[in-house]
């Protein structure tokens, strides 16, 4: 989703991907969780408050995980052709439309897909914006193969690919932003969700994209609250990180009031 140019015989070979910085003990963390479904304006609030925490240095690390009401997310490099029929048409499928500062083009989030939000200080843990999107893609890529799903990367198009009987099809999106050495926005994995939203887009601005899940691949309902778990954990151990205080789920309402009050 965003623009990142991998060498084609190191696409899959992490010993010649860009710098990664590897601390000599885990770092400590913040792991925050959500149960119910967290409309996408809200989060975005949420990230915004945490990216202000992370740069005055006031907050650790932090990792958001949840899942958003249907809802199309239009970057930076959205062309009108990518919206198919437009806007409006969008909207009648009872998604919302939000605008977005990240790279790359439009793409849909839904029921479950489990979409999670980083928020790092980069210069901790990647040499630059493309180490830190390939260390999102190992994340991914590595929760996959727990499922005996292989996935792997696409030259110039970041996000993670699976074998499908429609043969390469896209199975989790990448799209971030660093501002003032901290990161937003993040990645997004097709655990178990109804595709049909992402016929009435081109997704990430790519044509003839193919879609998938990993329940499609896995031919078995996946559950979501699983994969939450283990990619987090799966998060730590790439980045090096020790949650200090996992949540299961906090209410949205509860921790925007927190961070409204402190």
């Amino acid at each position: 989703m965003i623009g990142i140019d991998y060498p084609e015989q190191a696409q899959n070979d992490r010993s010649k991907a860009p710098t990664q910085i590897i601390p000599q003990a885990p770092r400590p963390a913040t792991l925050i969780a959500f149960e119910d479904l967290v409309p996408y304006s809200e989060a975005w609030a949420l990230q915004q408050r945490l990216h202000a925490e992370c740069v005055s240095g006031t907050r650790t690390d932090t990792l958001v995980l949840l899942e958003h009401p249907p809802v199309y997310t239009v970057g930076r490099r959205t062309k009108p052709a990518h919206l198919g029929r437009g806007e409006a048409a969008l909207r009648e499928t009872g998604a919302t439309i939000e605008a977005v500062n990240r790279g790359g083009s439009v793409t849909y989030h839904g029921p479950g897909q489990l979409v999670g939000y980083p928020i790092l200080s980069l210069s901790q843990h990647a040499s630059g914006p493309k180490a830190y999107v390939r260390l999102l893609e190992d994340v991914l890529i590595d929760a996959l193969a727990l499922w005996g799903i292989t996935g792997h990367r696409q030259v110039n198009n970041p996000g993670v690919w699976t074998k499908s009987d429609r043969g390469a099809a896209k199975i989790a999106s990448i799209g971030v932003r660093v501002d003032r050495g901290v990161t937003l926005h993040g990645f997004a994995l097709n655990v178990d969700l109804d595709l049909s939203p992402f016929a009435h887009i081109v997704p990430c601005g790519l044509e003839e994209c193919t879609t998938t899940t990993m329940a499609e691949i896995a031919q078995s309902p996946v559950s979501l609250r699983l994969i939450a778990r283990q990619v987090a954990e799966v998060f730590a151990s790439v980045f090096h990180l020790e949650w200090t205080n996992p949540s299961p789920d906090i209410r949205m309402r509860d921790l925007i009031e927190h961070h409204t009050e402190g």
